[in-house]
């Protein structure tokens, strides 16, 4: 995969990563891990795996790599957040979002940004399975999927992807969605979320 100058806005920092991706899981048997997460789907193309070394005398991280089938964004974006978490609190990683991601990277083009959400939702993963084996499940917190609308078996997560994807409008949201298109008694839960997914990623 090749990234032109005519393609999107990339910065040099983008570009960096992409050409020289950092932590990139080689041989998975080979890397003692103490926490692994998997997020994406194979079939759609982008698929992400995160792996992490955890200092036990202060929990931080001490190592994370990774493995992608995504696209360069998702690869740029996975290959700076490995560099940011190392000797981060384990908490503290938790807590990275998108748009931390982004910042760290200069900028990425709008409707690239939902790759960035492959790398810190699997290193959310990888920290729940440290949290598992370390008999510390306390710490995880469940994101159960709230359904929005019924009739099309929507849910707020699938609202935040699509914004995350371009979609600035409830017309858009419905083009992604395809929610409020039977009965539409969803439209202003679905508004709402929008202009507040929109406000958490991009305001």
């Amino acid at each position: 995969m090749s990234m032109s100058s005519g393609d999107w806005a990339y910065t040099d920092i983008v570009r960096d990563h992409f050409a020289n991706p950092r932590n990139v899981l080689e041989d998975e048997n080979a890397f003692e891990h103490d926490g692994k997460g998997i997020t994406g789907n194979l079939k759609c193309g982008d698929q992400m795996m995160v792996v992490i070394k955890v200092n036990k005398d202060d929990q931080t991280i001490a190592d994370c790599r990774w493995k992608t089938y995504g696209c360069a964004s998702a690869i740029a974006s996975t290959s700076i957040l490995s560099e940011m978490v190392k000797g981060m609190p384990v908490d503290k990683a938790y807590e990275i979002t998108p748009q931390d991601i982004t910042n760290e990277l200069g900028s990425l083009p709008e409707h690239k940004i939902h790759c960035s959400v492959l790398g810190d939702k699997a290193l959310r993963a990888a920290i729940d399975d440290y949290y598992e084996r370390g008999g510390m499940s306390n710490k995880i917190r469940k994101d159960e999927a709230k359904t929005i609308c019924q009739c099309m078996n929507v849910t707020d997560h699938e609202i935040e992807h699509a914004v995350l994807e371009g979609a600035r409008t409830y017309y858009e949201l419905q083009e992604h969605t395809k929610l409020g298109t039977v009965c539409g008694q969803c439209e202003g839960a679905a508004r709402e979320l929008l202009q507040e997914y929109i406000k958490k990623h991009f305001g």
